[in-house]
């Protein structure tokens, strides 16, 4: 697998003078686990939001991801997952570096073995419905944090951090 080489804990205590956000867990006890066989991913934002449909994530995650992290505001339902196994492989084999998910995903056992970064609220089997909704590139709020597509992220076990700027090569 090819980790990245940068640990989130240290890029806040090597920063201090940039402007980092961190993601927080939410009062209800809202936090990301990490379901790829990547345990630390970074690169440039992509948004997208979409509520219970993954048609923009599949189609996202279909073209060139070269340096970049697919980061989903799904609305944090538990209803249904906005990324499975099919749409995991194939973010593999366009070099996306990572997915964050504000939502949930399914196949978790096929996707633990795919090199790629993923975290996401929960695991549900319900797949989500495709009506072709959803927005990119927007600005995204949750876990206390706004980001657009063109930050940078950095996600690990310990969490994730949103950069304006580049702070590691990629």
């Amino acid at each position: 697998m090819s980790d990245q080489t940068f640990v989130t804990c240290d890029l806040l205590d090597d920063h201090p003078e940039k402007d980092l956000q961190v993601v927080t867990p939410s009062m209800d006890g809202k936090f990301f686990k990490s379901y790829g066989a990547r345990q630390s991913f970074a690169g440039q934002v992509v948004t997208v939001k979409c509520f219970e449909d993954n048609s923009r994530v599949k189609e996202l995650l279909a073209t060139d991801g070269r340096g970049k992290v697919l980061v989903v505001d799904g609305g944090a339902s538990m209803r249904c997952a906005l990324m499975g196994d099919m749409i995991a492989e194939c973010a593999v084999n366009h070099h996306w570096s990572g997915v964050v998910i504000y939502g949930c995903v399914r196949d978790v056992d096929a996707i633990a073995e795919l090199d790629l970064g993923i975290h996401a609220l929960a695991a549900i089997p319900q797949k989500s419905n495709r009506k072709g909704i959803g927005e990119v590139d927007l600005t995204l709020y949750f876990g206390g944090v706004s980001i657009n597509s063109g930050d940078y992220i950095y996600a690990d076990n310990n969490g994730i951090v949103i950069a304006k700027e580049k702070l590691v090569d990629l």
